[in-house]
Parts: structure tokens; C-alpha cells; sequence
């Protein structure tokens, strides 16, 4: 169960969520502590700059009028503003008291210059134990005058803290409902998505079982899993349909095999036994079977080269062909059958016959068995043209007759293996033809017009492939 997909998956979008909210939580507290810090230090700094400047118009008032010094203690001003403030340098009213907590300058960091323009640092007080964050503002009578102290207002580190901590059990407030509707989400996209993979993976263990029978339901949608869906359907009927032709392959098969060696066993069996002894007869019985032995070795050849070529285990031989030669040869095969059924037979060729560099016997094979298909089909007293054409880088090899004509729907049935609407034939003879045009690397074309005829078109490249 923890292995299925339908965990896994929401399992790791909340794992991703979380560490996503993890990570953006503690950026926003990094950041707010970065933000509280700036801030701190740019108060910091108007507070020195302001005290300094307050300081200094103090002093030159007491040395000018002999006035003593400025009635503001520094205790009333860090209970206001919440910060301690620190003085360094020279006594700002000479006998008097300032107010400023007074430190030494071994006291503050080696790097803190103090006396030279404005700067922060952080420090630890004289006994204190507190880290303070500070900034300080240098003190001068005029401005261009060497200074003789700086005002030093400082934070502790830990005020800083107390302005970020609360925001702590917020964000973990905020996370943990992010968490639950994250959680959510996730259960529910991972039903979105696995559930049409779990029917899909359903039947694939059918078909594996060798059920093709599968019903895929249509996925909503346009994304992947829906073409997943749509293609795995397609797969499934294509499967089941291969299965059914391989069945009636099988049937038809049988049932062509068996016609032609009944015959065989019937008339061998009627000459053992004694059945015949009529020399005219028992010859007679002898034709028979012996055309039945070569109706029979024809249609296992036929078999056996559809099955090589449906395997791409056909080898296809090379050699110069002389088109015109070879058409020529299988239009004479022709002629008597021609002449017995008063056909208008006639070969069209033009000019010098184009050579190819190509298997001629396969070619040769090609044009019989569309020839044989033309008049298995043409009437007495029709016509059957044979025709040889070159151009455009291909050569044509036509093949017309004068028969019924094909219907739209059963053109590309005439194509498949032992579909035949007579009984003059076993249904090979055309899905050979174009299993061996596409294996010489050309293809078959048909055109037919019912009451009309039909013209067969074999088409080659007119140059070595």
C-alpha cells in the first residue's frame, strides 16, 4: 500500500509544499530580522545625531554665558526613547554632570571610530553582560572643529528579539493551515491523476492476461493522461482486432489446406482401394491430384512469403531489370487464356524500357498476380490492358481491366489476406502484391469506377533505392 502511486504521489506534493513553506518562513523571518535591524541602527543614528546636536548648542550656551548645564537628565530621555545612552571624550560641561553615563574608549571595539564621523557597532557595556547594538555621533562646539566626545545611543540585542519572536507561533499558526489545505490539495490531485493511470494499469493486466476485450473510459480533459487514455483504448481494439484476424487467418488457412488434400486422400484412397480401374479414369484421378498437389504447394508458398513479409524477414535481391523485357514476359504468360476467352488483351509500352536496379523476379510477381486478379475478374469477350510508363523518377507498371469495378468501402479490404467474393481464388495474390511493393520500396495504387473496371497500379522509384 505505501508503494502505490496513490500514496506516493500526495505524500511527496506535501512533503514539497512543506519544505516550500519551510523554506519561504524562514526567508520572511530572516528578512524581518534584516528589516528590524536596519531600522533599529537608522533610529539609532537620529537619536545620536539629534542628542549631539542638542549637546553641543548646550555647551556653547554654558561657556558663552557662563550658564550651567542643561536641565534634561538622561535617565528621563532613555525612559522615553527606551534606549541607554553612553558618553566618550572629554567632560561636556567641565564641573558639571551631563547626565551621560560615562565610559572609557577601551571599552568600545577596536574598529569603532567613534571621534571620526558617524558609525555603528555593536559592544558590551562596562559591567554589563548584554551585547548593545550602537550607533554614535561625534560631538563638536562648531562644525570643521576636531570633536572632544561622541554621544553613543545603544539597544540591546535582545529588544531586537522581542520584536521578531511573536511573529514565530504566528507563521508556525499560518503553516500548520497552509499545511492541512496543502495536504488537501494534494489528496485531491493525486485522485485526479492516479485514478485514470490505476483503471488504465486494470487493463493492462487484462490484456496481458490476453483479455482484449477492455473497455478504457474516456478521461476528461486534454492533457496527458487523457492521450494516455484515448491511445491506450485505440491500442486495445487494435490488439483485439489483430487477434481476430489472426483467428480467421488460422480458420481460413485450414479450411484452404484442407479443400485441396480432401481431394488428394479422396482419390488416392478410391485408387488403393481398387475403386478405379478404368485406365481413362484412374488417369483422369491422377490429374486430379496432381493439380490439387500444385493448388496445394502454391498456397503454402503464397502463405509462407506473406508471413515473411509481415516479419520483414523477406531478403530482396539486387540485379539490372530490363522493365520492358520483364513486362513483356508476364504479358505473353497471358495470351492463351486470352485467346480461349476472346479477351482483348493489349500491352502499352513507350519508347525504350526504362533498367532498374531492383529485384526482378519480386517484380515479376507483382505483375502476375495483379494480372491474375484482372482476369479473374474481367468477363469473356472483355478487356484487360497492360501498360509500362516512365517519368516524374518513377516507373508505372498499369494494369486495367474491364470487370465490375470495386465499391468505395471494400477497397481496402481487398488488401487484406484470404478476402475473397469468389471461389476462383485463395485471397493472397493482391496483399502480396502490395506487401512486396512496399518491400521493393514502391507502392501499390488502385482506381476503379463501378460497372467500369479497375486499373492496378504498380509504382517503383526510377532510381536505385
Amino acid at each position: 500500500m505505501l508503494g502505490s502511486l496513490r500514496v506516493r504521489l500526495p505524500a511527496l506534493f506535501l512533503l514539497g509544499i512543506l519544505l516550500s513553506g519551510l523554506l519561504a518562513a524562514a526567508i520572511a523571518l530572516r528578512l524581518f530580522q534584516g528589516y528590524t535591524h536596519e531600522q533599529s541602527l537608522e533610529e539609532l543614528q537620529r537619536e545620536a545625531a539629534g542628542l549631539s546636536q542638542l549637546y553641543a548648542d548646550a555647551a556653547l550656551r554654558a561657556a558663552d554665558e557662563g550658564a550651567a548645564a542643561p536641565d534634561f537628565a538622561a535617565e528621563k530621555l532613555e525612559l522615553a526613547t527606551g534606549d541607554r545612552l553612553f558618553y566618550v571624550g572629554v567632560s561636556v560641561f567641565p564641573g558639571q554632570e551631563s547626565g551621560l553615563q560615562r565610559i572609557p574608549e577601551a571599552a568600545l571595539p577596536d574598529d569603532a571610530a567613534v571621534f571620526d564621523e558617524p558609525t555603528t557597532f555593536e559592544f558590551v557595556p562596562p559591567e554589563e553582560s548584554r551585547t548593545y547594538l550602537a550607533a554614535s555621533e561625534p560631538l563638536r562646539l562648531e562644525p570643521e572643529t576636531e570633536p572632544f566626545g561622541a554621544v553613543i545611543v545603544a539597544k540591546p540585542q535582545t529588544a531586537l528579539r522581542d520584536q521578531w519572536t511573536p511573529l514565530i507561533p504566528r507563521l508556525a499558526i499560518a503553516f500548520g493551515v497552509g499545511a492541512v489545505f496543502a495536504g488537501l490539495l494534494s489528496w485531491w490531485l493525486s485522485r485526479r491523476i492516479t485514478e485514470p493511470v490505476l483503471v488504465l494499469s486494470r487493463s493492462a493486466d487484462q490484456i496481458a492476461a490476453g483479455d482484449y476485450a477492455v473497455t478504457v473510459p474516456p478521461v476528461r480533459g486534454s492533457d496527458e493522461i487523457s492521450h494516455l487514455s484515448e491511445r491506450f483504448g485505440e491500442m486495445a481494439e487494435r490488439l483485439a482486432a489483430t487477434e481476430e484476424r489472426e483467428r480467421q487467418f488460422l480458420m481460413t488457412v485450414s479450411h484452404e489446406l484442407r479443400t485441396p488434400l480432401t481431394a488428394i486422400k479422396g482419390h488416392v484412397d478410391a485408387l488403393q482401394d481398387g475403386l478405379v480401374e478404368d485406365p481413362e479414369l484412374m488417369e483422369e484421378s491422377l490429374s486430379v491430384v496432381a493439380a490439387e498437389a500444385n493448388r496445394l504447394e502454391r498456397l503454402v508458398g503464397d502463405v509462407l512469403d506473406l508471413a515473411k513479409l509481415r516479419a520483414h524477414r523477406f531478403t530482396v535481391q539486387s540485379q539490372e531489370v530490363d522493365m520492358e523485357r520483364l513486362v513483356e514476359h508476364a504479358f505473353g504468360a497471358f495470351g492463351d487464356e486470352a485467346r480461349r476467352r476472346a479477351i482483348d488483351y493489349r500491352l502499352t509500352t513507350a519508347g525504350s524500357g526504362p533498367v532498374l536496379l531492383t529485384d526482378g523476379d519480386r517484380v515479376l510477381q507483382v505483375i502476375t498476380n495483379l494480372l491474375q486478379n484482372a482476369f479473374r475478374w474481367t468477363p469473356d469477350n472483355g478487356a484487360v490492358e497492360l501498360s509500362l510508363w516512365q517519368g516524374n523518377g518513377a516507373v508505372r507498371v498499369d494494369v486495367v481491366d474491364s470487370g465490375p469495378g470495386i465499391p468505395d468501402d471494400e477497397r481496402e479490404e481487398i488488401f487484406r489476406p484470404f478476402h475473397s467474393t469468389d471461389t476462383k481464388g485463395t485471397g493472397l495474390g493482391l496483399p502480396i502484391a502490395r506487401e512486396l511493393a512496399v518491400a521493393l520500396g514502391g507502392r501499390i495504387e488502385l482506381e476503379s469506377a463501378l460497372g467500369e473496371g479497375s486499373c492496378f497500379r504498380l509504382v517503383l522509384p526510377g532510381s536505385p533505392a
